[in-house]
């Protein structure tokens, strides 16, 4: 690896600090001028704001409250969406209920199955047809599908 250097770079020398502190006290006048324009120049205004500070404090904390409002009812966590939310979760509550009568009945069904000898007799019998000596089962017939209307177009006019 080759570390020389071909050419110095040109060093920024920096000025005085001398130099920029009296560069600076020049220019004070010029700026103390301006801004003795900019003052008169914001003095009415100033002095409105100023006056009008009682009002101006009331009309932001009124836009305040009202927005505070509106989000506090309306934003992402508001009280319309905490109300759905708690219907929702009533309304699953409820299911919740349902379900879990729906799994007691079928435990108790399937322990019936598992241990009563009438139960699974009953199942035989319904699922199965099984009949005794002597039983008649009437069994319905299918429901027909519903049949193609044969009506046409002319028979409508």
């Amino acid at each position: 690896m080759d570390f020389r250097v071909d050419r110095l770079r040109q060093t920024r020398l920096l000025p005085n600090p001398e130099e920029g502190v009296r560069a600076l006290v020049q220019r004070v006048p010029e700026a103390e001028a301006w801004l003795d324009k900019v003052i008169v120049r914001l003095r009415p205004t100033l002095n409105f704001l100023y006056a009008m500070r009682r009002r101006i404090g009331t009309g932001a904390i009124a836009v305040f409250s009202i927005w505070f409002f509106v989000h506090v009812m309306f934003g992402a966590n508001g009280m319309v969406v905490y109300r759905q939310k708690k219907a929702e979760y009533q309304n699953l509550q409820k299911e919740i209920g349902g379900l879990q009568q729906d799994n007691q009945r079928f435990t108790q069904q399937i322990n019936g199955l598992e241990n009563d000898p009438k139960a699974i007799e009953k199942e035989a019998r319904e699922q199965l047809h099984y009949v005794r000596p002597g039983e008649v089962i009437y069994v319905s017939p299918a429901p027909l599908p519903p049949r193609a209307s044969t009506d046409s177009k002319s028979a409508k006019k």
